[in-house]
């Protein structure tokens, strides 16, 4: 399968127009719409997001990844492999995450191939998902390979004390793994004290409090409420 991972948001043409140059060049492609509303022209917080959330898929699914804000600049295309999973994207930090989790025997290429046509802002449609394409089909990464530790992120930390991720019911997603939550921990946010509970129904209606969501990161929570309008989180916001 193809799992798209994007910024690009449902609403206007981007999200169509990358499916459908995935179909063109592989039309008995799967394709699983993970995320369109990563967070918006953040890398570095969509990294923490796409590692948690790449875990579930079956080693050989391929990731398409477009959160790049660097577009048309200095940044290089990437192909990773990492899990048994491929990862196709912007070397701007995005697969820091996935690198980290699947270190052991991760590879890295930079992308050579160019197509005949290539705007210098949509990337995502002219370059990343053909390559994906490509993959799909069997072909070997069409560029270089590089050094694992090359452009790697290395300064940010395992566990991001930040919101990474607003859902629609106003759960807030943390860049906290559930490796270092210990269920004795109390988070603050806008010095607010916030205790655990496993779940919504172990607490009172109104009552923030955070939990281990079900891929693996720290969110904050009011059950039957909006966390994001009760603490005015946003994406960024600073946590502790």
């Amino acid at each position: 399968m193809i799992v798209l991972f994007s910024d690009c948001g449902l609403r206007g043409p981007y999200t169509g127009q990358v499916k459908a140059r995935l179909l063109g060049r592989a039309p008995d492609a799967q394709i699983i719409d993970l995320f369109s509303d990563a967070p918006s022209q953040n890398p570095k917080a969509s990294s923490y997001l796409l590692a948690a959330y790449a875990e579930e898929f079956p080693e050989g699914t391929i990731f398409l990844c477009v959160v790049d804000p660097g577009v048309g600049g200095d940044r290089l295309p990437l192909v990773v492999k990492a899990s048994n999973k491929w990862f196709v994207g912007p070397g701007n930090g995005l697969f820091e995450g996935v690198l980290r989790v699947g270190s052991e025997s991760a590879e890295v290429w930079e992308v050579t191939w160019r197509p005949e046509i290539l705007s210098n802002s949509f990337h995502g449609r002219d370059l990343f998902a053909p390559v994906a394409a490509m993959l799909h089909c069997g072909n070997e990464p069409p560029g270089e390979p590089r050094i694992l530790d090359w452009n790697r992120y290395i300064d940010w930390p395992d566990s991001l004390l930040e919101i990474i991720y607003v859902d629609k019911y106003g759960n807030a997603m943390t860049g906290i793994s559930r490796h270092a939550a210990k269920p004795t921990y109390n988070l603050k946010v806008n010095d607010c004290s916030i205790g655990h509970a496993n779940t919504f129904s172990d607490v009172s209606i109104a009552q923030p409090f955070w939990y281990v969501n079900s891929n693996g990161l720290v969110e904050i929570a009011v059950n039957r409420g909006s966390a994001a309008k009760h603490f005015g989180l946003v994406i960024g916001s600073k946590i502790n």
